[in-house]
């Protein structure tokens, strides 16, 4: 399987990708965003160099009891932060040979406004977690050459879904993803620029996301990389009674040998370094 990059790719299987998050915000979820854009620089230097192969950036938080911010100051965020990513690469070390290099710039972002006024600036995956209602997203990426990861949820983003029901969740994702690819590809973007990400937490609930992760297989077959964003998730607060999302990073390496055993590909974490000696440890047992 091959994942297309503006000027590189990808080629899997190979050991499964740590996506670190950094949230340039005040009231992300997990407590560790920030508005100072130099200790936002700060993290994701520090999680490059605990082996990050994408350092995931994000303007706004996700959360449903939040509105959201304008356009105008989402991008205002972002370019502080992009405006020193060149620094970040030339003054990072990677953390051994399998690690991607330079680490992928991902922007978290779901407006085609912001989309369009952060791809010039060496962004190279769209972590689109507004689940691709029409096509701009693709066409802005297809014309950009970069990759473009489609998140599965209903309804608009920062709106609470937390009554949605699901029969079949996996049977939903599967038909959603379908629709989804032939969207992005009917746009003009390659189908090996997509990657595909199931959303968990979002318009689910415990035993929603415990089928996820326990029928992640099923998503193999777009023949896409999955990316599972398992880190200090609700359903962990839920099932082991942890209310603080930063006391739930033990239960996060619990769903990333799940995911990795059901063939994920890239993990999106806020500790990087335990994820990464993880994923390390778990890709020398599983590998053959």
């Amino acid at each position: 399987m091959i994942w297309k990059l503006p000027a590189r790719e990808v080629v899997f299987p190979r050991r499964p990708l740590v996506m670190g998050i950094v949230n340039v915000n005040d009231d992300s979820f997990s407590g560790d965003g920030t508005l100072e854009i130099g200790a936002a620089f700060e993290l994701a230097k520090r999680q490059v160099e605990e082996g990050a192969d994408i350092i995931d950036v994000g303007a706004e938080s996700a959360r449903t009891n939040r509105a959201a911010i304008p356009v105008e100051e989402e991008v205002r965020r972002f370019r502080g932060f992009l405006d020193r990513w060149p620094e970040l690469v030339a003054t990072a070390k990677p953390r051994d040979e399998v690690q991607l290099w330079p680490p992928v710039l991902s922007a978290n972002t779901w407006r085609p406004e912001t989309v369009e006024a952060v791809l010039p600036h060496g962004v190279e995956l769209i972590n689109d977690m507004g689940a691709l209602p029409d096509d701009r997203n693709a066409r802005l990426c297809a014309a950009a050459g970069a990759s473009l990861l489609v998140m599965h949820s209903i309804g608009e983003p920062k709106v609470p879904h937390f009554h949605q029901q699901w029969e079949d969740v996996m049977g939903s994702m599967e038909a959603f993803f379908e629709e989804k690819v032939a969207v992005a590809v009917n746009a003009g973007l390659p189908l090996e620029s997509l990657v595909l990400d199931p959303g968990l937490d979002f318009a689910k609930q415990r035993d929603d996301n415990l089928a996820v992760l326990r029928d992640l297989e099923r998503l193999q077959r777009f023949g896409r990389p999955i990316l599972v964003p398992v880190s200090r998730k609700t359903v962990i607060g839920e099932v082991l009674e942890l209310p603080v999302p930063k006391d739930r990073d033990a239960g996060t390496v619990a769903c990333i040998a799940a995911a990795m055993q059901r063939g994920a590909q890239m993990l999106r974490v806020h500790d990087v370094r335990a994820a990464w000696q993880s994923v390390k440890m778990l890709d020398a047992i599983l590998s053959r």
